[in-house]
């Protein structure tokens, strides 16, 4: 059968033009991992991560060398030139980053529509393909009478494992699942034996254990050394493990060139592939499982006192929306007491490469964003003077300056990442329109609309988007009356509780003036909102007054610690529908330097169910837009808070009570 094959189907000529051509790949495909490859980060190396890299070559290199010299040993009758080392070598120390920026950021997913498929195809394989391999066997035993069964029938059964692999490969799941299984279905018995004999089980474990082990060594020491948790370092030792298609050519150079036989071949590409498989498993539950999430609902500013350290994200597109987030973060009461750190991104469209970069901006240093543009180098020198410049006129701020450079479309990815690395409390975000002359809005950049939605969706902690109407940090009167006056629009739910938590903490700024304006709905409300589904009724009112009840604790909670305070004013205002609030902001209050409500994501609140019907924003919440487009007496800047949902977060929303709150 293999005679006809080449024969027929893969005669010499044919198999040289096809090796060509495999060589021509090759060589392009080097020549674009050239292409994409960026030297400007090596400049600004830091010793951590300089060590890091050494010790990711140097221990893989010298590991390699021991394995290949141990095979060598276990393997007397074998000749094999020693020079197959520097192969092994070479293939251990590489990564493919490439390949590990993929599995970082498209993890393995586990819904339900892989497990049925695999589950299906697997009861099909165990009751029609078990009852075959049998009579296979039988079949073998009875035809070369107790002899060792010959590597024809070898070569089926293996096949059948590929096979397998692959039908489980379609379904969505790893080909190992179906390899795993097909093992299961061969019987006890000689052949079994005579596989295992072809494949020596404690060369092959001893090959991938030590390969696998390389890296990971190496990078947990560098890191152990430099005092960093030792959860991390596994993880990079595991990510720094990822191969590509250069390890496999490296390899199959070295068999070409006799460097080893086929069979350590098919170690070294078992253990490559294993060490790739098994990354994005493990680092996804290391790094990604919902219990190193869970604290995230305790960083909410619901839950902490006006006056703790705060931990800002604050995002920059370009210089126009510098003026607001720095006038935001001035009126956020930085002090000692209650500190503030700004980690200052300056989010820049990714062009001409594709490996993302994150930059960390030295004071001492010039920028250098790795584009020869000058006008984004002179912008990116821009927003990091202005960060300074709050830094050195707040003596409780300390800024962070970086810049984030990738697609839009995986931006948020990015910053996600970075707000989970930093443990930041809130990430703030411009509006995508600047007002113009004439009253209206333009678009800077619809691109950034969409990074905000991503950022509503996914957004690990809160979230907080600015829309800036010419919000400035206004001196200290010398008549000593307050010179910024904000109000806090409270209708219900979560996101309205961390928003009056951020203007709490804006209270304690000098010269400012808080007005908390909660917005009460009548009987007649309640009874009208009740859902027309009878199963869905008592669990909507159950949640309702849940949150009710977490609201008013919350407002309680405020009024007792701020009653003596007269820079805080509280209103208590009974509406019934959202025309009722457009009525009051319209005619009472409507004279605010700055508005913050809640966003209400994935909440139907009766006062504004009819403010969202004709939204043209959605990601500013029906009260914020409402506030947006309406024609007040001054241009007021509006600041929608989002607290960060269970599903980002990977955990279940727990129940607030007075005795946590604030505690």
């Amino acid at each position: 059968m293999a005679g006809w094959v080449t024969e027929n189907l893969i005669p010499f000529e044919a198999g040289l033009f096809l090796e060509t051509m495999a060589n021509l790949g090759v060589t392009f495909y080097m020549f674009l991992v050239g292409l994409e490859m960026d030297l400007t980060p090596l400049r600004k190396i830091e010793r951590t991560a300089l060590t890091v890299a050494i010790a990711g070559i140097v221990l893989p290199v010298a590991v390699g060398v021991g394995v290949h010299t141990i095979v060598l040993k276990l393997r007397e009758n074998i000749d094999v030139p020693e020079m197959g080392a520097y192969f092994w070598s070479i293939a251990l120390s590489h990564t493919s980053f490439p390949d590990l920026a993929r599995i970082l950021s498209d993890p393995e997913a586990h819904e339900l529509y892989v497990a049925i498929p695999v589950l299906l195809c697997m009861t099909i394989f165990w009751f029609s393909l078990r009852p075959f391999i049998r009579k296979v066997v039988r079949h073998i035993s009875v035809a070369e009478k107790e002899k060792p069964a010959s590597d024809k029938h070898l070569h089926f059964i293996l096949s059948l494992v590929f096979l397998s692999g692959f039908i489980t490969e379609l379904c969505g799941a790893h080909s190992f699942f179906g390899a795993f299984m097909f093992g299961l279905m061969i019987p006890g018995g000689e052949l079994g034996t005579n596989i295992k004999n072809k494949n020596s089980s404690v060369m092959v474990f001893l090959v991938i254990l030590v390969a696998i082990s390389a890296k990971i060594v190496g990078a947990l020491l560098v890191c152990l050394f430099f005092k960093s948790p030792m959860r991390d370092g596994l993880a990079l030792g595991l990510l720094m493990n990822t191969k590509g298609v250069l390890a496999v050519i490296i390899i199959n150079e070295g068999r070409n060139m006799k460097g080893f036989d086929q069979q350590t071949y098919s170690w070294i590409v078992v253990a490559i592939l294993l060490m790739t498989v098994i990354i994005g498993p493990v680092v996804s539950y290391t790094h990604r499982s919902a219990r190193h999430l869970r604290s995230y609902n305790e960083m909410h500013l619901e839950r902490s006192k006006p006056d703790t350290p705060l931990r800002v994200l604050a995002c920059v597109h370009s210089t126009r929306n510098l003026s607001g987030l720095i006038s935001l973060l001035q009126i956020s009461n930085v002090t000692r007491k209650s500190p503030i750190t700004v980690f200052a991104v300056h989010l820049v469209e990714l062009a001409g490469r594709t490996s993302a970069m994150l930059i960390f901006h030295d004071k001492n240093k010039t920028i250098d964003t790795g584009n020869n543009c000058s006008r984004e180098k002179a912008e990116a020198e821009q927003i990091v003077s202005a960060f300074e410049s709050f830094e050195n006129e707040n003596h409780g701020a300390t800024v962070r300056p970086l810049t984030a450079v990738s697609p839009y479309a995986s931006m948020h990815e990015d910053v996600n990442n970075f707000a989970l690395d930093r443990f930041a409390n809130i990430i703030l975000i411009p509006f995508h329109k600047q007002p113009d002359t004439s009253g209206g809005w333009t678009a800077e950049n619809l691109q950034h609309e969409l990074v905000n939605q991503n950022l509503l969706q996914t957004s690990p902690c809160s979230i907080g988007l600015l829309v800036d109407r010419g919000l400035t940090c206004f001196p200290e009167s010398q008549k000593g009356t307050p010179e910024c006056r904000v109000s806090m629009l409270f209708v219900e739910g979560p996101d309205d509780r961390e928003a009056l938590a951020y203007a709490w903490r804006m209270a304690g700024s000098p010269n400012l003036m808080l007005t908390l304006v909660r917005f009460v709905p009548g009987k007649e409300v309640s009874e009208f909102f009740e859902s027309d589904d009878e199963q869905e009724i008592f669990p909507d009112r159950f949640e309702r007054e849940r949150q009710k009840q977490l609201d008013d604790d919350y407002i309680n909670v405020f009024r007792s610690r701020t009653m003596h305070d007269q820079s805080i004013t509280y209103i208590e205002k009974q509406v019934s529908s959202g025309d009722q609030i457009v009525s009051a902001l319209s005619s009472a209050y409507n004279d605010f330097d700055l508005y913050v409500v809640g966003r209400g994501h994935d909440r139907t609140s009766p006062l504004t169910s009819g403010l969202s019907n004709w939204s043209e924003f959605p990601e500013l919440g029906p009260l914020g837009e409402t506030l947006v487009l309406m024609d007040l007496e001054s241009p007021a800047s509006v600041l929608i808070v989002q607290q960060s949902c269970p599903e980002s977060s990977g955990s279940k929303k727990t129940k607030t009570s007075d005795q946590n709150l604030l505690s």
